[in-house]
């Protein structure tokens, strides 16, 4: 198949768990025969649609996505790669009761209804993206995707020794939450450390040196990476109920059996995309 993807930056743009799963996900589709052809969503126009009509589109976060390229791409088949809530203005249906906003805050409905599927990350995703678009064209992945390195390292994490301490992950950004996982920690007289951010390598080894995540986003986390992560280093989670991951079957696994179930996704997400064009 020949496909283009559409997101608004890549991994070499920046760093985020979004462009992470997609950057993998493109090399998983290369790597099964496909030809994959990159573009920024601000760059699509109207004569690139047509330049690649006889394409495939994938597409991820489209924000920067131009109101001519999207009424474009509806003459296409097109998957959404859903990896938050671009179905409202401000991506956070926590603003609402029971995550459902009121009719005259839905955006991109026509968008997301000609799609030939969604894809969420988690259950736990699908349900919010259901109740607030009633459409049925809406699928979860159940999962996310990371390297085979990536694996091997979590792998190996799970096999050290960790202090009996709690990690906070040490994010500017305010619905990340760190001001409340610390307050938590303080508040019950547990120990903790404040993890940087440097590298995904370094982050991860300094984290997977505690034996319990502290994480209260204040957002809900579609899957949630870092609790994955936490969980696939044989870590414990002090969390909330605003995560998909903790609502997956697998999250009762750890270590060494919940990077196998990972390394299963590796060859289920792309089957699952390939399958929604055929």
């Amino acid at each position: 198949m020949k496909f283009v993807f559409i997101a608004d930056f890549f991994l070499d743009q920046i760093v985020g768990g979004g462009e992470i799963n997609n950057e993998e996900l493109i090399s998983l589709l290369i790597k099964n025969g496909h030809e994959v052809k990159s573009i920024n969503s601000h760059l699509v126009t109207l004569s690139f649609l047509e330049e690649y009509k006889d394409y495939s589109f994938i597409i991820s976060n489209f924000v920067r996505l131009s109101e001519k390229a999207r009424d474009g791409l509806l003459k296409r088949k097109y998957i959404i790669y859903e990896h938050d809530h671009k179905y409202l203005a401000t991506r956070n249906p926590a603003e609402f009761k029971d995550y459902l906003a009121p009719k005259e805050e839905i955006i991109n409905y026509e968008f997301y209804k000609a799609a030939i599927a969604v894809f969420c990350q988690t259950d736990f995703h699908k349900s919010i993206v259901k109740k607030n678009l009633k459409l049925n064209n809406i699928v979860s992945v159940g999962g996310n995707l990371w390297s085979i390195e990536h694996l091997n390292l979590l792998e190996e994490i799970s096999e050290k020794e960790k202090a009996d301490t709690c990690a906070i992950m040490n994010s500017p950004i305010l619905h990340k939450g760190t001001h409340d996982a610390v307050l938590y920690c303080k508040s019950l007289g547990l120990d903790y450390a404040l993890i940087n951010f440097d590298t995904p390598y370094e982050f991860l080894k300094k984290l997977g040196g505690h034996k319990t995540l502290v994480f209260f986003p204040k957002t809900p986390e579609t899957l949630s990476r870092i609790v994955a992560e936490a969980r696939m280093m044989g870590m414990k989670t002090r969390t909330t109920k605003n995560i998909g991951a903790i609502h997956e079957e697998w999250f009762s696994h750890k270590g060494e059996d919940l990077v196998s179930i990972m390394r299963e996704k590796r060859d289920t997400i792309p089957t699952m995309v390939e399958e929604a064009f055929s």
